[in-house]
């Protein structure tokens, strides 16, 4: 794997990249996370079979903190960034895959990037502005997803609901380097209604979609996910990795990656 930067209109962004040579695949992590959070599917099989680009969004892990905040920290900002680091790589057609927040970045880049192969999304509910509450279950980790100022207790609480099992300490490191604005304003921006409605994204979109999350998700309403109108939906249902929360591919990754790779071999270009 190689660590490269890149200068982008959004600031500096750090892309960890694999040696595979097949389809593009680009992971997307979520809020106050990093590209550090996928090294499982990097280290597997994909990650010697294609070239998956991990980055850094603005204000997280190693990238720079964002040019101009109120530009990039919103989905919209996030996905043009995305965009911008595909374009950068040479890349023009790739697979997509967003967990949580990087999920709502990938359906956002769907009327950005036209070489979206297909898109794969875990712990994101495709909701409209009025189907925030029902999309999402009440916790206090969503209080906390839009704070800006983080204590010494709001990084451990963040870090361990957002990964859950097991725990390192780097899940701390990466939650408490993330710029704190980054939270507040994609918050405020979502509330303004910035961006594309998700619900419309889903029902109309004919890029193929998978929906995958643990079956203990603690964050989202899985039945309302489930229950939402897809227009080409990956294998006709949404899938459930049993025994596993926000993060399947962190506390699951052998039953992630089978579901993974066989999405994957279905949209890989020859």
């Amino acid at each position: 794997m190689k660590e490269t930067t890149l200068e982008t209109s959004h600031g500096r962004i750090a892309v960890r990249e694999t040696e595979g040579g097949g389809t593009p695949i680009l992971l997307i992590h979520g809020n106050s996370s990093s590209g550090a959070i996928f090294a499982n599917q990097m280290a597997g099989p994909l990650g010697r079979r294609h070239r998956i680009l991990a980055p850094d969004l603005p204000g997280h892990g190693a990238s720079g903190d964002a040019l101009d905040p109120v530009r990039s920290y919103s989905m919209p900002g996030y996905a043009d960034a995305m965009t911008e680091v595909l374009k950068l790589s040479g890349i023009d057609r790739a697979i997509v895959f967003g967990w949580s927040l990087g999920g709502h970045i990938g359906l956002e880049m769907i009327s950005r990037y036209p070489g979206l192969l297909a898109l794969m999304i875990t712990g994101t509910p495709p909701v409209s502005a009025a189907e925030v509450s029902l999309g999402f279950r009440p916790s206090p980790h969503m209080n906390l997803a839009g704070k800006e100022h983080f204590t010494a207790e709001d990084v451990e609480a963040y870090a361990r609901s957002t990964c859950g099992e097991p725990f390192e300490p780097v899940l701390r490191d990466i939650v408490a380097r993330t710029d704190g604005r980054a939270r507040r304003l994609m918050f405020e921006s979502f509330a303004a209604g910035r961006g594309d409605d998700q619900s419309a994204i889903v029902a109309t979109s004919k890029v193929p979609l998978a929906v995958v999350n643990g079956a203990d998700e603690p964050f989202v309403n899985t039945d309302f996910v489930a229950k939402v109108r897809y227009a080409n939906l990956w294998e006709g249902r949404c899938h459930l990795i049993e025994n596993s929360g926000h993060a399947p591919f962190w506390d699951k990754p052998a039953e992630f990656d089978a579901i993974f790779e066989r999405f994957v071999g279905d949209f890989a270009e020859a």
